[in-house]
């Protein structure tokens, strides 16, 4: 069994401050360290705009697998489940107790479901792709996409440039379609995960805290982070790194693509279009302990709760 503790939840639903308070109260019982669920923050130089816990926070709490990743770099699912296991492992081994946070849900069903059994990736063929793409666009490949995996390409926009790119790979590598490899590895691949999730009873409140926070992540320099990692060079809005909701938006009105006086709402509306998505996942969690995030009493519910699952589950170190 995973012997740990995993809080999750809708981006801007008061995860790290939640953490940290856990983590405090958890202290005079047990150490805690916090490992991170979560796409973004592994990337170095993506702070602002990832809402990254500043170091004054991650001075409290041991924190792992943030800043693990330059932003020309890529990270899977299958490494964080990797990582993530043996973090694990080593944190309970220090007497502590591990607490996942975050809001990467696809990371969160890696530990709780496995995998699917896929391919490695190639980076000839995905070189190749890519090229394609610059010539044709991505449209075009997609339509490639629909002649040999169909079932597949009914999943994606035609504008989906990384799993165009991943469906079209494991094709051209395995003569199979991706559609073919989703066979789950054997049992015992997935973990029971006690898991408390943050969720807004009204979905007005969240929508209120993305804008907030935004507004506060442009007062803090977000542009000129996005700024910064352009004139690196060797950057390209197709990166994983860059695809993450604000950056994505900030890159196209700073190439010209899209206003400049629209970026900020066009921001908002795609990291409320996340939470949305963070959700959805969430909902198919039946596993789930759920809290409101929005209610007054919603950290002392968290505090309760994970008191609850340790003595419950057994999972003191």
């Amino acid at each position: 069994m995973l012997a740990c503790l995993a809080l999750a939840g809708p981006t801007a639903s008061g995860k790290t401050a939640a953490a940290l308070a856990l983590a405090e109260a958890l202290a005079p019982h047990c150490p805690v360290e916090i490992i991170s669920v979560d796409s973004a923050l592994v990337y170095r130089g993506m702070d602002i705009g990832t809402a990254k816990p500043t170091p004054a926070e991650r001075g409290q709490v041991p924190h792992h697998l943030i800043d693990i990743r330059d932003p020309l770099q890529a990270y899977s699912a299958a490494e964080f489940r990797t990582d993530t296991l043996q973090l694990v492992a080593q944190i309970r081994a220090r007497g502590a107790l591990p607490l996942l946070v975050g809001g990467t849900m696809l990371y969160f069903k890696a530990l709780m479901d496995g995998l699917d059994a896929l391919p490695a990736a190639q980076p000839a063929l995905r070189a190749e792709i890519e090229a394609q793409a610059r010539e044709i666009g991505w449209p075009a490949l997609h339509a490639e996409l629909a002649r040999v995996d169909p079932d597949t390409a009914a999943r994606l926009s035609p504008n989906d440039a990384q799993r165009i790119q991943r469906a079209l790979e494991v094709y051209r590598a395995t003569g199979q379609p991706l559609s073919q490899h989703h066979t789950r590895q054997q049992a015992g691949a997935g973990l029971q995960l006690p898991l408390i999730s943050l969720e807004p009873d009204d979905r007005s409140w969240l929508h209120a805290r993305i804008a907030q926070r935004f507004d506060a992540m442009l007062a803090q320099g977000f542009l000129d982070e996005v700024v910064a990692l352009r004139r690196r060079g060797d950057l390209d809005p197709e990166l994983p790194s860059m695809r993450c909701v604000g950056y994505r938006q900030a890159w196209e009105a700073l190439a010209g693509q899209a206003p400049m006086s629209e970026w900020r709402d066009r921001g908002i509306f795609a990291t409320r279009q996340l939470a949305k998505r963070q959700l959805t996942w969430l909902r198919g969690m039946p596993q789930r302990q759920r809290v409101a995030c929005d209610a007054p009493q919603a950290l002392a519910q968290v505090l309760q709760l994970a008191f609850e699952l340790i003595e419950r589950e057994g999972l003191h170190p």
